[in-house]
């Protein structure tokens, strides 16, 4: 996997992936991007509801929509590295079995999100989850 990122002015960057995809990285805040740590957010959360709804679909689950609502906290000093990341994932769907959302959140917690999986190696991450009826 390859990628660039390339100065745009004063602290705001366009990142290009390799499939062509581009994304804006501002260190100024407010700035007219993400910031790289939000990216990294963004990322682990990404990663996971992408997991939980491809669990789910498999499962046979109707679901209608997946949040994954992220909340962490940094170092006071820097590196301003997080210490803690929170997902709570909000689940919609039509008569979702419970324990079907819990087996795919955990699945991707514990083995499919490779942006999670890298990340606790330094973070403590924790999960939740709640359902709502569609």
């Amino acid at each position: 996997m390859k990628a660039k990122v390339s100065w745009l002015r004063d602290m705001c960057f366009e990142g290009e992936s390799e499939s062509g995809h581009k994304i804006i990285l501002d260190g100024t805040n407010p700035g007219e991007g993400a910031s790289p740590m939000e990216h990294v957010l963004l990322g682990a959360g990404g990663c996971s509801a992408i997991d939980v709804v491809s669990i789910l679909e498999k499962g046979r689950q109707v679901i209608t929509g997946c949040d994954a609502e992220l909340s962490a906290e940094r170092a006071e000093n820097p590196p301003r590295v997080f210490t803690r990341i929170h997902l709570h994932f909000v689940v919609t769907g039509h008569e979702l079995s419970e324990k079907q959302v819990a087996r795919a959140v955990e699945l991707s917690m514990e083995k499919y999100c490779s942006v999670i999986k890298m990340l606790e190696k330094a973070v403590e991450i924790s999960s939740s989850f709640e359902i709502k009826a569609a």
